[in-house]
């Protein structure tokens, strides 16, 4: 028969092997008979039994009193269970793991969201935690998140920013429509309060989106905070820092969307804008605004300078050679992929650790790459092929389109594909490889490239930049008629190309070891990056343009370039 745990005065001489540390507590002696893990103290029979009747402590786990090893107070010498909560189904414990969705939940959601999962990929977190747990590195995922907080108080600190520039701009275009509604005098004054009306409507708009966007990073923020709290709790248990772990690694992914938002959005290059409209002299008596209320999206028309930079190893355990990459690109969610053709590898480099996260192999050497949507990339390889690859948990080559030329500098808009032979022509493609369109000569049947290199578009996508390793940079439209070459006494040999979302081109001289900036008509503003500053044979480059960053690629190097601008 159990038992239900006998009681003596503190006076007493008689002793018991364990207590109830609640009736301890209480000024009562009581034997134990459990011990609970999530409680980490020793239950009588009574407090077992309140464990039995409340649903808060249901889930609670609880052993043989003899288990609780009060004597030694070793608690590593228990066996190891998780305490977090599940979010869906509260009050349950987060003891199970599913491999195939690389996910921790609890056995309900076992039962209800991973039911079609293989029953192997399946477990057990207190069965399995040795196992488990040399699978993931904690130390890294806690590094990690902490240096996602760093990114948010950044982006929150930008917005901060960002909204007093937007005040004293809107103060300025304010008074620029004040002094416009005085040489107007009386008959523009109910015009002139309309216009201030609206300015300080669109300012407001402006203003709620940009916190709305600084909240969102303080509750990223916080919740990392909390996640960074749970994993240094959670010291001694590794299934709950297992667990912490896993929960911490979802919410790193929700604040990495919120920052790629940063980039499709652009909203901190808008400013209001007043522009004062002189025909209002001869069309008074009809209009109700004395001049346009607008956003714009402010153009940066001076050189770009360094303010730091780091060195990125992308050296991965199996390669055989030393790396050569001659293309980078950013992800949707700013993940860094480089090619690194002497080992036949794509990589993917955490633009907040400057890690290598994952890589493949393929079956020859990648040069250029870029990014088609959130999951998916697109390779040009040397032999004459186009590479599809998935990234994610795993990155995984899938189709391929075979060409009949070589296949070196490759884009993509509006669901076609642009690749450049490295030779005298530029291809245009379907995405299911069928042939649209082959540009290589002018309007006058002049010859366009010498060697065609990377391809970029303007931030509005109405035109079309290619690099050529002899004659500088080709200009087309969006659809690949010839618009103009420009070239530059700076420039030696010329390979990668991209642009800053502002207005801007940066351009790699290969032979002459920089970075040239250029706006969009092809004026040179200045040499951004020199030899001085670390460059050796660049090849590629690309910019984050919510962190100012510009990654550059060299030509023989287990090294790329990271290089923080202002």
């Amino acid at each position: 028969m159990e038992n239900k745990g006998r009681s003596i005065d503190k006076s007493s001489e008689e002793t018991f092997d364990f207590i109830c540390t609640t009736c301890d507590g209480n000024g009562k002696i009581v034997e134990a008979v459990r011990y609970c893990i999530e409680c980490s103290g020793y239950c009588c029979q009574s407090c077992t039994d309140i464990h039995k009747t409340f649903p808060v402590l249901k889930d609670h786990n609880l052993l043989d009193a003899s288990q609780g090893n009060q004597a030694s107070n070793q608690p590593t010498s228990l066996p190891e269970f998780p305490t977090e909560r599940c979010y869906l189904h509260k009050g349950k414990v987060v003891d199970m793991y599913c491999e195939k969705h690389d996910e921790v939940c609890c056995c309900t959601c076992i039962a209800t969201l991973h039911k079609s999962c293989p029953e192997k990929s399946v477990m057990s977190i207190p069965d399995m935690i040795n196992a488990l747990f040399k699978l993931r590195d904690c130390k890294q995922i806690q590094s990690r998140v902490r240096d996602m907080m760093v990114s948010m108080e950044t982006l929150g600190k930008s917005k901060d920013d960002k909204i007093k520039a937007l005040k004293d701009v809107k103060n300025k275009e304010i008074e620029k429509a004040l002094k416009f509604q005085k040489a107007l005098e009386s008959i523009i004054r109910n015009a002139g309060e309309a216009t201030r009306n609206e300015i300080e409507s669109k300012y407001k708009e402006l203003e709620k989106e940009i916190l709305q966007e600084k909240q969102d990073a303080d509750g990223n923020k916080a919740s990392l905070k909390e996640s960074d709290d749970k994993l240094k709790k959670s010291e001694g248990n590794r299934a709950q820092r297992f667990v912490c772990t896993k929960i911490a690694e979802k919410k790193m992914n929700e604040a990495d969307r919120q920052i790629s938002k940063q980039k499709v959005r652009s909203n901190d290059d808008r400013q209001l804008a007043f522009t004062p409209n002189q025909s209002l002299l001869n069309y008074l008596n009809g209009l109700q605004h004395i001049g346009m209320i607008g956003v714009n999206t402010k153009k940066k028309t001076d050189l770009y300078k360094i303010k730091g930079s780091k060195d990125i190893n992308m050296e991965v355990k199996d390669d055989s050679e030393t790396c050569h990459s001659e293309g980078c690109c950013l992800t949707f969610d700013n993940q860094l992929v480089v090619t690194d053709w002497s080992n036949n590898k794509l990589k993917l480099i955490d633009t907040n650790t400057m890690k290598v996260t994952n890589y493949c192999k393929l079956d020859s050497g990648p040069l250029c790459v870029c990014c088609i949507n959130d999951h998916e990339v697109v390779v040009s390889c040397t032999d004459n092929k186009i590479q599809f690859v998935s990234y994610g948990n795993k990155m995984t080559p899938t189709r391929q389109i075979k060409t009949s030329h070589y296949c070196h500098g490759i884009t993509t808009k509006d669901d076609k594909l642009y690749v450049t032979d490295c030779d005298s022509s530029l291809y245009i493609y379907d995405m299911s490889g069928n042939l649209l369109n082959t540009v290589s000569q002018d309007n006058d049947g002049n010859k366009l490239f010498s060697e065609s290199r990377h391809i970029t578009f303007s931030e509005n996508r109405d035109k079309m930049y290619v690099s050529d390793w002899i004659q500088g940079v080709v200009c087309f439209d969006d659809v690949g008629n010839y618009q103009s070459t420009f070239r530059d006494y700076d420039l030696s040999h010329t390979e990668g190309i991209c642009v800053d979302g502002r207005g801007n081109i940066f351009v790699v001289g290969c032979w002459s070891h920089n970075v040239v900036q250029f706006n969009e008509d092809g004026e040179k503003i200045g040499v951004v990056i020199k030899q001085q500053d670390g460059l050796q044979y660049p090849r590629s480059v690309c910019f984050h343009q919510e962190l100012n960053r510009l990654f550059v690629t060299l030509n023989v190097s287990d090294v790329l370039k990271m290089f923080e601008l202002y």
